[in-house]
C-alpha cells in the first residue's frame, strides 16, 4: 500500500538513498535542513501536521565526531533534542518513526560483534548524543524503529569511506587506521533494508550493516585492490597517532539478527557491496 513518507535530512548521504528507495512505491516528501530544522520544535510540529505522513524517517544528524566533541551543545540539539521533537510530532499524528543511530553508542571494549542486548556506553560526545536521541525516541513514542548502522559509504558522501576512490586516484600515499574495526555499510543496501523492516511492521531496535568487519586500513586496501591501483601506498597508522579531539571506540562491529527477528537474510558482505558502490561511482563519471 502506498504511504506518505517524510524523509528528514534528505540531502545527506543516507537521506538521498532513502528517498530513492521509498519513492519506488510511496509518496515521498524530501526535507532538507533548509526545509525542516529538527532543532525547532514548533517547525517540526507545523510540518508534520501539514504533510500528515504515515511514516517519518530521520536521517538528520551531526555525524562529524570531532565537531561533536568541540561543540557538544550543537551535537545534543541535533542528535538528541531533534529526535525527541520528531517523536513528539509523530505521536501527535500517529505516524511511525524511523530513527537512524550509530555503532558509536558502544565503547568498543568487546571483541565480538555487539548485539541489541548489549548496553551502550559511549566514549565520546557524538556517541553520547546519539544514545540520548535513541532514549528520547523510546520514551516518547512506541511506534519507532531505531536502526543502528556503521561506516556508511555511498556516492556523494564526504566521509572517509565514500571519498576513498577519489583519494586513491589523486594521492601517492594515504594513511589509514589499523586499530579501529567496524562494519562498513553501503547506503543503498541500508536504505533498502530500512524499507523491508518497516514493511514487517514490528517496531524496535535493529542493527543493520553489510556482513563482515574490518579496520579502516583493510577497507582502504580492498578499495585499492578493486580499483586495480598499484601506485598508491596505503600507510597503516594507529588511532592515537592522529591526536584527534574525540576518542574513537576500537571495535564496534554490529551483529545483525534480522534473519531471526524478521525472517530477513543478512545483507551481503561489505566487499561485494563495495563493488557495486565503485560501479555507481563510475556510472556518474567520477574519478575511479
Amino acid at each position: 500500500m502506498t504511504a506518505r513518507v517524510l524523509v528528514v535530512g534528505a540531502a545527506g548521504l543516507l537521506g538521498r538513498y532513502v528517498v530513492r528507495a521509498f519513492a519506488r512505491e510511496h509518496d515521498v516528501w524530501a526535507m532538507r535542513r533548509a526545509d525542516l530544522d529538527v532543532r525547532d520544535r514548533a517547525q517540526v510540529e507545523r510540518v508534520l501536521r501539514a504533510v500528515r505522513p504515515q511514516l517519518v524517517i530521520n536521517c538528520a544528524a551531526i555525524s562529524d565526531v570531532d565537531l561533536c566533541e568541540r561543540d557538544p551543545e550543537l551535537a545534543f540539539q541535533v542528535n538528541a533534542e531533534g529526535p525527541r521533537h520528531l517523536a513528539e510530532g509523530c505521536r501527535d499524528i500517529e505516524a511511525a518513526l524511523v530513527h537512524v543511530s550509530t555503532d558509536y553508542v558502544f565503547d568498543g571494549r568487546k571483541r565480538e560483534p555487539y548485539t541489541i542486548v548489549d548496553l551502550p556506553r559511549p566514549i565520546n560526545r557524538y556517541g553520547a548524543s546519539k544514545w540520548a536521541g535513541e532514549e528520547a525516541v523510546r520514551r516518547t513514542w512506541e511506534r519507532h524503529y531505531i536502526i543502528r548502522t556503521a561506516r556508511l559509504f555511498g556516492f556523494g558522501g564526504r566521509n572517509f569511506a565514500s571519498a576513498l576512490p577519489l583519494l586513491l586516484r589523486t594521492r601517492t600515499s594515504l594513511p589509514a587506521i589499523v586499530d579501529e574495526v567496524g562494519s562498513p555499510t553501503y547506503a543503498a543496501d541500508l536504505a533498502a533494508r530500512i524499507a523491508e523492516i518497516v514493511e514487517r511492521g514490528q517496531p524496535g531496535t535493529y542493527h543493520v550493516t553489510n556482513s563482515g568487519a574490518c579496520s579502516w586500513y583493510e577497507f582502504a586496501c580492498e578499495v585499492a585492490r578493486q580499483l586495480g591501483g598499484e601506485g598508491v601506498r596505503i600507510e597503516p597508522v594507529r588511532s592515537a597517532d592522529l591526536h584527534r579531539p574525540a576518542e574513537r571506540p576500537r571495535y564496534t562491529a554490529l551483529r545483525c539478527l534480522l534473519s531471526e527477528q524478521l525472517g530477513l537474510a543478512p545483507l551481503r558482505s561489505w566487499p561485494l557491496a563495495l563493488r557495486d558502490f565503485l560501479e555507481e561511482v563510475r556510472g556518474h563519471g567520477a574519478v575511479c
